[in-house]
């Protein structure tokens, strides 16, 4: 609970006067659009999410990047575009993560982006697979200002972590995870908030009363459990968890699955946030892991322009009629997450 009021604290001391003004715009138009049914939109997001890059070490079945599965191309996202969308937007942005597909510190730069960024006084967040939180990289991390370090675990054990966590090692993460409790200690920082995310598959559920143990001993602040995603969920799947609590997906009975969330013709994301993958193009959400809803190119736009311009609006405005005529849409779960 500590460490709770302590984040909650540092995100609140991020608050300037064009930020909260910002987030009034933004609320208001969002309020509005669902009132009216009609797409309006003022001010810039709340937050963004910045992918370092699609290049990861391990080879996790249900992810894109793990399953080399991409149609669009693999790289490391330039450190002058990044400053340059961060130097537009930062006088407006609240929370900024370092992540969408990949693994962050495979970005030779990474560390100096998240510093650039919390210079600006913006909350900032990554998720890693923490293989590489040596020494010098778990150092680095708390000075960088980095407020929030999220850790896949996804098993307490060896032979259960590997059989998500393709070609990885719980020796790495754990190792990794006390060299930055070890850091923030030495150097007296409250940051960052140091966060175990337990993604709960039916190999692991057994597991989750240990992830809270293994958390209490390491030093970690906080264990929460994820709901995975499944891309062929309707005829069941060995990954969908027997505990129905921890599980996306409604047994049917009939040896088929349904989604539990129930889709309704708005999305809080479309209004307040956006992802932007490493070659610069604007997608709606996380859900559009391989960009096929390409709403604008920071190769060749302004961040503004996009914002506000007719493709985005357009998209805010299909939500709105339905969003089941969306693909990337129907396997949407906000709303069904869990935290403990």
């Amino acid at each position: 609970m500590a460490s709770l009021v302590r984040d909650a604290l540092t995100l609140l001391s991020k608050t300037t006067p064009r930020r909260v003004l910002n987030a009034g715009q933004v609320i208001g138009g969002y309020v509005l659009s669902k009132l009216t049914g009609k797409a309006r939109h003022w001010g810039l997001p709340m937050a963004l999410s910045f992918e370092p890059t699609t290049s990861c070490n391990l080879r996790c079945p249900e992810c894109p990047s793990g399953l080399r599965s991409f149609t669009r191309p693999t790289g490391m996202l330039p450190a002058e575009l990044f400053r340059r969308t961060i130097d537009e937007v930062a006088s407006r942005l609240w929370y900024l993560i370092f992540y969408f597909q990949g693994e962050p510190y495979l970005h030779p730069e990474f560390l100096d982006l998240v510093q650039y960024a919390a210079a600006k006084g913006i909350y900032t967040a990554t998720s890693t697979n923490a293989h590489y939180l040596n020494d010098k990289n778990a150092r680095r991390t708390v000075e960088s200002g980095l407020d929030r370090l999220i850790i896949s675990l996804d098993g307490t054990t060896q032979e259960v972590y590997q059989q998500y966590r393709v070609g990885g090692k719980l020796d790495k993460v754990l190792d990794g995870t006390r060299n930055v409790v070890r850091w923030r200690k030495e150097l007296k920082s409250s940051t960052p908030r140091i966060v175990f995310q337990f993604l709960v598959v039916r190999p692991n559920e057994h597991q989750i009363e240990d992830a809270r143990r293994m958390a209490r001993e390491l030093g970690v602040d906080d264990v929460w459990f994820k709901t995975a995603q499944i891309y062929d969920y309707h005829n069941g799947s060995p990954l969908i968890p027997t505990i129905d609590y921890y599980s996306r997906y409604e047994n049917n009975g009939n040896g088929t699955y349904s989604l539990k969330n129930r889709l309704l013709n708005h999305c809080w994301k479309m209004w307040h946030s956006c992802v932007i993958t490493w070659d610069g193009l604007v997608v709606p959400c996380c859900f559009d892991k391989d960009a096929e809803y390409r709403l604008g190119d920071l190769k060749t736009q302004t961040f503004r322009q996009l914002w506000q311009g007719d493709k985005y609006r357009r998209f805010r405005a299909s939500l709105l009629k339905g969003r089941d005529q969306i693909e990337m849409c129907r396997n949407c779960t906000e709303g069904t997450k869990v935290w403990g």
